[in-house]
């Protein structure tokens, strides 16, 4: 299961995504917002770490404009990796070196088929669960 969420700039890039998900029957929640009336991310960014750490959903997607404000925010949890990826390179790697368990994407700065390419790569690439990488998980858990 796959926790969504977005504020009013991320709305048309979250159903974008959605779009795909159901296409390709992937389960998932959307935590919202579901039109572009002005609201504070902050709130969508609580929604979908609390689904994650507490394991009703495997992993989280979060958009804003920038993904900057909804990163920053989601960080703030602990147990939570999001990581801002504009870049499919960035999306593998966070997954495979940092097992980020959350993506954050920039509905302004990212257009809807490269972020499709961005979640697909986030979604199907797998921890490497090296000792290096597991060492410095460890660390930022401290």
């Amino acid at each position: 299961m796959i926790a969504l969420g977005c504020d009013h700039a991320g709305v048309k890039l979250k159903n974008f995504i959605l779009n795909y998900f159901k296409e390709n029957n992937i389960p998932y929640i959307d935590f919202g917002h579901f039109d572009e009336t002005s609201t504070d991310y902050p709130i969508y960014a609580e929604e979908v770490c609390n689904a994650v750490l507490s394991n009703k959903c495997e992993k989280g997607i979060l958009i804003c404009g920038t993904g900057i404000g909804m990163s920053i925010a989601a960080n703030r949890h602990k147990g939570i990796r999001c990581a801002l990826c504009g870049d499919v390179f960035s999306a593998k790697a966070t997954r495979e070196h940092n097992n980020a368990n959350i993506l954050a994407l920039g509905a302004r700065v990212v257009a809807e088929g490269l972020a499709l390419e961005i979640v697909k790569a986030f979604l199907s690439t797998e921890f490497s669960n090296g000792e290096n990488h597991v060492r410095r998980i460890e660390l930022l858990e401290k």
